[in-house]
C-alpha cells in the first residue's frame, strides 16, 4: 500500500543537449562532445517507491566492506565580491565585508560586522566586540564542554546571528571524519545579552550556505545508516557483498530519510525527518547518498515548519548561489574509490618530470636559488601535494590518499622485497598479480599462496567517468526552494569560482584529467540556467595542465590552468553558443584565486614557480586584461619560501577599492602573519606587515597565524585564532590587542 502524498513536488525533466564546439585561437579547437546522457529530476510518488528505488541503487553500489569500499577495523554501522563599503545601521563607521563570490550573496565565515560590533566564533564560543571601545563587551559559549580547535563560521542579518559549528576538516568541510551528530547550527539573539533561539543538528555532514536577504540555506549530505553484518574472518569476497546487499535490501526508508534535531530556548526537543514526497532523484544515481537543502530565515526564526527541508538523492561538495539560484555540483562517485587499506610507508611518491610546453615560459623575475626542495610537480593550490590522511570513511577506517589530482601514487613493492601485512604475517601482494598467483620470497623460503579475502587482492575496479553532475535549486519563491533543473558536464570543478551564472546561462569550467596528465584538458561549458541543457563550450585549454584557478566577469572569463607555465586565458562569453579565447598570457607561476580590481584590471594570488614549474613562493600579480586579445602583467609582488591562505581561502583576501589596500595572510619559514599591500595603476607596493603578539607554550615560541582582516573606520583589524588586533589603517601602527583565549 503507497503513502498518500501531502504535497507534490513538481520536477522538470530535462535532457542536457549537447551542442557541437566551436574553435578558438589560443584554445585550440574543441574536441566533439560526448553526448551524457538525460540527467533528469523526478520526484517519488510515495515512500514505498522511494524505498524501492534507493534499496535497489544502493544494492548495486555496495561494496564488501560497506558504501566506502574499505575494509574495517570492526564491524560498524555505516552512518553516515570583494569588500564592500556599507553601513548596516545609521552612524556605524565605513567597512569591509566578506569577500564573496556574488554580490548580495553572504557566504558563511568565522567573523562578520557590521562596523559598530565584530562577532567571531572561535572554539566553540560566540564573541561579540564594540568597535569603539576595542573590547569584548559579550560572549556566549555554544557547545557542552571544551570545544578547542572546532571549525565555526557565522552568517550574520541585523540582530540575529546563525553560528554554524562543524567537524571535520576546515579546507574539506564537505567531507566529515566527524560524527554527523557534531553538526550542529545555532541560532542566536544579539539584542542585548546574546542568547540562544534554537539549536537545529541534522543527520547529515555541513556542506556549504548561503544568505540572500535574510533567508539561509543550508546544503547537508546523509549516507544511509545501515549496520552491516558481521560475516567472520574467513567470509569471501563474494559472500561479504551478498550479505551487505541483504542487508541494504532490508534496511527501511528512515535509513535514507534524513533527519533534524530541534531544541527550542526552553530545551523542548523535537525530532523531524524529510516526508518521502520531499524527496527527489536524477535519473541515474547511487543512493548511496543525500542532499538536503535546509531554509532558515533569520527575521522569522524557526516556525512550525522547522527547517522546511527538502532532499535528493544524489551527491554534492561544492555549492554556489546567486540571487535567483542554488546550485549544488558533484562529481558522482568521488568518494567511493576502492583502495588498499594497508598503506606502504617510506616510499616516496614519484612525479615524472612535465614535458616543457612548445611555447617557451618567460619570467618577469628570474628563478630563485634555495628555493625548497619539493617535487618538480608543483603543489596544488587548494592541497598540498603531499601524502595526506583521508577522513575515516563510513565502515572503514582513515587511510592515505594522495593529495592532488596530479599526484603519482605510492610505488608497489616488488615480489623480491614484499611489505608484510602484520595483522596476517603474510605479504601485500600488488593487484596485478592474480588470486592465485604465488611469491617467491627467496630461494631458501617456501612460496607463499595469498589470502584471495585479501583487499589488496581486490581487482580494480573501473573508474567511473569524470562527469560533475549540476543541480540547480530555484530561490525566487519564498520558503524552500524548489527543485528546478539538472546537468552533467565532463571533467572535475576546482571550486564554486568554476561556476557563475550569467543572463540566463550558467558557465561551467572542469578540467578533464588524463592517466598521466600529459593529455589532461580544461574546457568551459555554457548551459541554459532553466533546463541546464548545454548550448555552447570551448574546449582545449592549457593542454597538458588542470586549472588553478577561474573568475567570470559578467560576459568575460578567466582562467588559469598550469604544470610548468601559468597559461591566463582570456574568454569572450558574450555569445553564450560560442563561446572563445580571445588571448593568452604565459608567465612563470600560477595564480590560486583572482579577484577584479576594476576596469580592465585583474588580480592574481598564488605561487611563483621555475620554468621547470617547481614553487618558489607567494606571489601577487596586477594583471591589464583591458584588451581581452593581449593580456598582460603590470606588477608582481614575490615573497620568496611562503605561503598564503587566501591561495584556497578567498575570505582570507581583502580588498579595500577606496584606497587599493589589500591584505593577506602570510607564512614564512620564520614566521607568521599578514602582508599589507597597495594595488593600484602603480603597481603592486608592500606597505608593512602585521604579526599577532607571540605566545608562550613552555620552551616553545608560538607565532599566531592571521586568518582574517577588516577594514573598519580609520584602523585596520585582523584575527588569529588567539585574537584581534587593531592597527592604524594609514600608518599599520599597534593601537590595541583582544585576547580571544
Amino acid at each position: 500500500m503507497k503513502t498518500p502524498i501531502r504535497a507534490a513536488v513538481s520536477a522538470v525533466a530535462l535532457a542536457t543537449a549537447v551542442a557541437g564546439c566551436t574553435s578558438s585561437a589560443g584554445g585550440g579547437a574543441s574536441p566533439p562532445a560526448s553526448p551524457l546522457g538525460a540527467v533528469r529530476l523526478v520526484a517519488y510518488d510515495s515512500c514505498d517507491e522511494l524505498l524501492a528505488g534507493l534499496r535497489e541503487r544502493a544494492a548495486r553500489n555496495v561494496g564488501a566492506y560497506g558504501f566506502g569500499g574499505v575494509m574495517p577495523l570492526s564491524p560498524v554501522a555505516a552512518r553516515a565580491d570583494a569588500a564592500v563599503e556599507s553601513k548596516a545601521y545609521s552612524g556605524a563607521p565605513e567597512h569591509s565585508t566578506t569577500n564573496v563570490h556574488e554580490e548580495g550573496v553572504d557566504e558563511p565565515d568565522m567573523v562578520k560586522t557590521d562596523g559598530d560590533r565584530v562577532l567571531t566564533v572561535t572554539d566553540g564560543t560566540l564573541r561579540v566586540i564594540d568597535t569603539a571601545t576595542r573590547k569584548v563587551i559579550s560572549s556566549l559559549k555554544l557547545t557542552e564542554g571544551d570545544a578547542p580547535g572546532v571549525p565555526g563560521d557565522l552568517l550574520v542579518s541585523g540582530d540575529r546571528a546563525l553560528v554554524l559549528l562543524r567537524g571535520g576538516d576546515i579546507m574539506y568541510k564537505s567531507v566529515d571524519a566527524r560524527p554527523p551528530g557534531d553538526t550542529l547550527y545555532v541560532l542566536v539573539d544579539l539584542a542585548g545579552t546574546p542568547k540562544v533561539l534554537n539549536t537545529v543538528r541534522t543527520g547529515g555532514s555541513y556542506v556549504d550556505a548561503r544568505m540572500v536577504g535574510s533567508t539561509v540555506r543550508l546544503v547537508t549530505r546523509d549516507q544511509p545508516a545501515v549496520t552491516f553484518p558481521d560475516p567472520g574472518p574467513d567470509a569471501t569476497e563474494t559472500e561479504r557483498i551478498k550479505q551487505n546487499q541483504d542487508a541494504v535490501r532490508r534496511a527501511p526508508a528512515e535509513a535514507w530519510l534524513p533527519t533534524v534535531e530541534i531544541t527550542d530556548a526552553a530545551g523542548a526537543v523535537r525530532k523531524e525527518s524529510v516526508p518521502c514526497e520531499r524527496v527527489s532523484h536524477p535519473a541515474d544515481y547511487t543512493g548511496t547518498s543525500m542532499l538536503t537543502v535546509h531554509t532558515i530565515d533569520l527575521a522569522r526564526g524557526l516556525t512550525d515548519t522547522g527547517t522546511d527541508p527538502i532532499a535528493l538523492a544524489a551527491d554534492g561538495d561544492i555549492v554556489y548561489g546567486t540571487g535567483r539560484s542554488l546550485y549544488v555540483a558533484s562529481n558522482p562517485r568521488w568518494w567511493l574509490p576502492i583502495v588498499r587499506p594497508l598503506p606502504i610507508d617510506d616510499v616516496p611518491a614519484t612525479s615524472d618530470t612535465p614535458a616543457t610546453p612548445d611555447t617557451p615560459a618567460t619570467s618577469e623575475i628570474p628563478a630563485t636559488s634555495g628555493a625548497p626542495a619539493t617535487s618538480d610537480a608543483p603543489a596544488t593550490p587548494d592541497a598540498p601535494a603531499t601524502t595526506k590522511p583521508a577522513p575515516a570513511t563510513p565502515g572503514g577506517p582513515a587511510r592515505p590518499v594522495p593529495s592532488g589530482d596530479g599526484a603519482a601514487p605510492a610505488e608497489e613493492p616488488t615480489p623480491a622485497e614484499p611489505t608484510l601485512d602484520p595483522a596476517l604475517g603474510r605479504p601485500v601482494v600488488s593487484t596485478a598479480l592474480s588470486p592465485t598467483a604465488t611469491i617467491t620470497l627467496s630461494a631458501s623460503e617456501p612460496p607463499v599462496t595469498p589470502d584471495p579475502r585479501q583487499p589488496s587482492l581486490l581487482p580494480e575496479p573501473e573508474q567511473p567517468p569524470e562527469e560533475t553532475e549540476i543541480h540547480r535549486f530555484d530561490l525566487t519563491a519564498p520558503g524552500a526552494p524548489a527543485y528546478a533543473a539538472s546537468g552533467k558536464v565532463p571533467g572535475r570543478l576546482l571550486n564554486q569560482y568554476a561556476l557563475s551564472e550569467h543572463d540566463g546561462h550558467l558557465r561551467v569550467a572542469t578540467t578533464l584529467n588524463s592517466a598521466d596528465d600529459r593529455t589532461s584538458s580544461s574546457s568551459v561549458h555554457v548551459l541554459r540556467a532553466d533546463t541546464m541543457a548545454q548550448v555552447g563550450e570551448v574546449g582545449g585549454l592549457g593542454k597538458g595542465e588542470r586549472i588553478y584557478s577561474v573568475r567570470f566577469i559578467g560576459p568575460v572569463g578567466y582562467c588559469v590552468t598550469f604544470r610548468q607555465v601559468d597559461p591566463l586565458y582570456t574568454l569572450d562569453l558574450r555569445d553564450p553558443a560560442a563561446p572563445k579565447v580571445t588571448g593568452e598570457l604565459k608567465i612563470t607561476g600560477y595564480s590560486a584565486y583572482l579577484h577584479p580590481a576594476g576596469e580592465g584590471r585583474l588580480i592574481g594570488i598564488g605561487q611563483e614557480a621555475s620554468e621547470q614549474g617547481r614553487t618558489l613562493g607567494t606571489q601577487v600579480s596586477l594583471f591589464d586584461v583591458s584588451d581581452p586579445a593581449a593580456p598582460r602583467r603590470l606588477s608582481q609582488l614575490f615573497q620568496k619560501d611562503s605561503g598564503s591562505g587566501a591561495e584556497w581561502d578567498p575570505h582570507a583576501f581583502l580588498y579595500w577599492p577606496k584606497t587599493g589596500l589589500s591584505v593577506i595572510p602570510l607564512t614564512t619559514q620564520d614566521d607568521s602573519g599578514a602582508l599589507a599591500l597597495r594595488i593600484d595603476d602603480a603597481g603592486v607596493t608592500e606597505l608593512g606587515r602585521i604579526s599577532h603578539p607571540a605566545r608562550e607554550q613552555g620552551r616553545l615560541r608560538y607565532q599566531p597565524g592571521i586568518q582574517r582582516s577588516l577594514v573598519i573606520g580609520d584602523a585596520l583589524w585582523t584575527l588569529s585564532p588567539e585574537g584581534a588586533q587593531v592597527n592604524d589603517l594609514t600608518t599599520l601602527e599597534r593601537e590595541a590587542w583582544i585576547p580571544l583565549r
